[in-house]
């Protein structure tokens, strides 16, 4: 067996609360005091919400897969990927002086393999000619509150970005994932048999009566 690119978890969780919040400051990895405010923490904040929202979608692809197992390759994506956004969230919440050789973390090998996997995905959908609405199956919509979120997250390390250091590949990465997310929507209203939502400007005024 090969050796672990990244050391295993260095932590205890024996109780949830420590009271150590409770003035508005919170510890980075390194046991520095910072406010919960903060560009950093409301950096790694956003991913942390993204997690969140990837695993409901995870769970709407499983529940769906019952009827559409052809749905199952994008849920196991969306596992690793919340394992990576994790890893993500590891190196953000560490200033780089406390960065230690083995930490987890996005390497260029995640980004690639994004690109890779959106070109695969988006290989059999047709060429959309407006653009698309979330909705047409509740997996689509998952994935488009998903993709929204991921774009905030990217918003927050830009600034972060600005101000501290911040590695490349994180908001790469992030910027593959809003886009690898657009696709494997499309693609899971595909495999749903949903049709997609299309944009359609003069909609609005369809059920206008002229008042």
């Amino acid at each position: 067996m090969g050796q672990s690119e990244f050391d295993e978890p260095r932590l205890a969780i024996n109780r949830v609360y420590t009271r150590q919040g409770d003035e508005g400051q919170t510890s980075l990895a390194g046991g520095q005091r910072v406010p919960k405010d903060g560009p950093r923490i409301a950096a790694y904040g956003e991913v942390d919400e993204l997690n969140a929202f990837v695993g409901v979608a995870r769970c709407s692809l499983e529940e769906a897969g019952g009827q559409r197992p052809e749905l199952a390759p994008l849920s196991a994506i969306l596992l690793r990927v919340q394992h990576e956004l994790f890893n993500l969230g590891s190196i953000l919440a560490t200033l780089p002086p406390d960065v230690y050789p083995k930490q987890a973390r996005i390497t260029t090998a995640d980004v690639d393999r994004l690109e890779a996997e959106m070109d695969k995905f988006n290989a059999g959908l047709p060429e959309l000619r407006s653009f698309v609405l979330p909705g047409g199956c509740r997996v689509n919509a998952d994935l488009h509150v998903c993709r929204t979120v991921c774009r905030r997250a990217e918003r927050a390390c830009v600034g972060l970005a600005r101000v501290e250091s911040v590695p490349p590949e994180v908001i790469q990465y992030l910027n593959r994932l809003g886009d690898a997310l657009f696709v494997w929507s499309r693609w899971a209203s595909r495999a749903a048999g949903a049709s997609e939502v299309l944009w359609e400007p003069n909609q609005p005024a369809l059920g206008w009566g002229g008042r």
